[in-house]
């Protein structure tokens, strides 16, 4: 079958939609379909284009995943994927060695803004839909059996629409992120009839597909609210890939949990300057508008300022929190606690509210900043933590299921969110960790120290936070079914 992917983000970035946009595309091209993508070059969490790609358009060839026997990784770098891409227009379709069907992924200029505004965004995002027009047009001559879109952007959707038409194919809208509401209710855009009319626009064109699929339940009632019949509305959610995340992970995680109870420091508590007897609480993703990342400084120096939980240790020299990555050349003390737990807050990621955290950072020693990390040293990060910390604003609770809660419940440690009652990811990280009210830094500080205290019941809500994913989101289940189901859309099977 021939899919062609339509959307702005995708591999190799390392986190948020272009991570599962890139995982699905190569797992069907390894299924023996035949995948084309059209897309910009990778830029995000950082906002600006990835070193080693032009921002042009560019055609490139993948292997996909079993090009890992072969031990090819291309310009995607070391551990930081299975990829082997050659640039260039004259590339060949000659079959690779171990996967029959290689995947041609289309890169196409995007402008990106160094500090990402509402209006910066949807030109931003408007950019790629321009630019990746034609190269969307001149699919139709490949007769795709499947046109499958990636919202955001949805600046995307009227020409994939348009292409599947022309195509006489199908057309499948995918929706990671409800971008319009969460623009108006995040207060990026404003104004009523503004949003009446860019609102009836989406109604009208999600309509249009013969697939809409979203990532949570809460995300399929909005669907059907919008006017999606509810034959065509598919629950399509992001997965986590069991094996691999084990396999990656539990090594380390025995080796760093043998070092603890030894007193000893390795791997990432080492380079932190974190002892072994400390409680590490991790925050790992985009540092992002919607996230509402001050609530992990506030809680970080609610803790600070509390007697029972202040760090005895001390700097060398002391300039406020650490940035790992950064370039600072100072020197870390291992924090060191008369009184049991010293908690220890790590932020690792990058994005448009990074130096914002930074800030509201400075002078706390029991904070450590880190860039993204690359995916081989994954099972050493998730082997660092104790506890996830998983903040979001009340205003996008149920308008997005953060992608990053599928690695954070298959690592075996609890999760802290920031969510309402009523919402999904309440629903699904209250049996699995505790959750708190959005914008508490008071009960969020204070969930992050019952956890801190009471090593059984980490154990026990990281355990059933793994039974979780291992039911409803490994990666080869859920992408079977979004298989069967764009074979029966393909079929005409409506």
């Amino acid at each position: 079958m021939r899919i062609l992917i339509h959307g702005i983000n995708f591999s190799p970035e390392l986190t948020g939609i272009g991570k599962y946009s890139g995982e699905m595309a190569e797992w069907l091209a390894d299924q023996g379909h035949e995948v084309r993508v059209v897309t910009a070059p990778p830029y995000y969490p950082q906002w600006k284009i990835a070193d080693g790609y032009a921002n042009a358009w560019r055609k490139e060839q993948v292997k996909g995943a079993r090009g890992k026997e072969q031990g090819s990784r291309g310009k995607r770098g070391k551990g930081q994927g299975s990829w082997d891409k050659v640039q260039g227009e004259d590339v060949s379709l000659e079959p690779c060695a171990l996967n029959l069907v290689p995947m041609l992924v289309y890169r196409c200029p995007v402008w990106v803004p160094a500090k990402p505004s509402g209006l910066k965004r949807i030109a931003h995002l408007a950019s790629f839909a321009l630019s990746s027009f034609p190269v969307m047009l001149r699919q139709i001559f490949w007769r795709p059996d499947v046109v499958l879109v990636v919202e955001p952007p949805m600046f995307c959707a009227p020409q994939a629409w348009l292409v599947a038409r022309l195509s006489g194919c199908k057309a499948w809208l995918h929706i990671q992120d409800y971008e319009v509401d969460a623009a108006f209710d995040l207060g990026l855009l404003k104004g009523a009839a503004l949003r009446r009319l860019v609102a009836g626009c989406e109604r009208w064109l999600m309509r249009r597909f013969d697939r809409v699929s979203t990532i949570s339940q809460r995300m399929v009632e909005r669907a059907l609210t919008k006017g999606v019949e509810a034959s065509r509305v598919v629950l399509f959610p992001n997965w986590v890939d069991i094996g691999e995340q084990e396999q990656g992970s539990r090594g380390k995680d025995e080796q760093v949990q043998g070092a603890r109870c030894k007193g000893q420091v390795i791997g990432y508590r080492a380079e932190l300057g974190i002892a072994a007897d400390a409680v590490v609480a991790l925050y790992s993703g985009n540092m992002g508008g919607k996230q509402g990342l001050e609530i992990l400084a506030q809680a970080a120096r609610l803790l600070m300022q509390d007697s029972r939980f202040k760090v005895q240790g001390s700097r060398e020299k002391t300039h406020g929190s650490r940035d790992k990555g950064q370039g600072t050349s100072e020197k870390l003390v291992p924090c060191t606690l008369n009184l049991t737990p010293d908690i220890v807050f790590v932020f690792c990621g990058n994005g448009a509210g990074r130096a914002d955290l930074l800030a509201q950072c400075a002078g706390l020693p029991n904070v450590r900043f880190m860039d993204l990390q690359p995916l081989e040293r994954l099972g050493e990060l998730l082997a660092m933590a104790d506890i996830h910390l998983l903040p979001q604003r009340a205003d996008a609770a149920d308008l997005v299921m953060p992608s990053k809660l599928t690695g954070m419940l298959a690592s075996t440690r609890p999760v802290v969110a920031t969510a309402h009652p009523e919402t999904e990811l309440a629903s699904v990280v209250s049996g699995c960790g505790l959750v708190v009210p959005p914008e508490q830094p008071q009960a969020f500080a204070e969930a992050v120290m019952s956890l801190a205290n009471d090593g059984a019941l980490r154990a026990r809500l990281g355990a059933a936070g793994r039974a979780y994913a291992e039911a409803n989101l490994d990666r080869d289940a859920v992408l079977g079914r979004f298989e069967a189901e764009i074979k029966a859309v393909a079929r005409g099977k409506m």
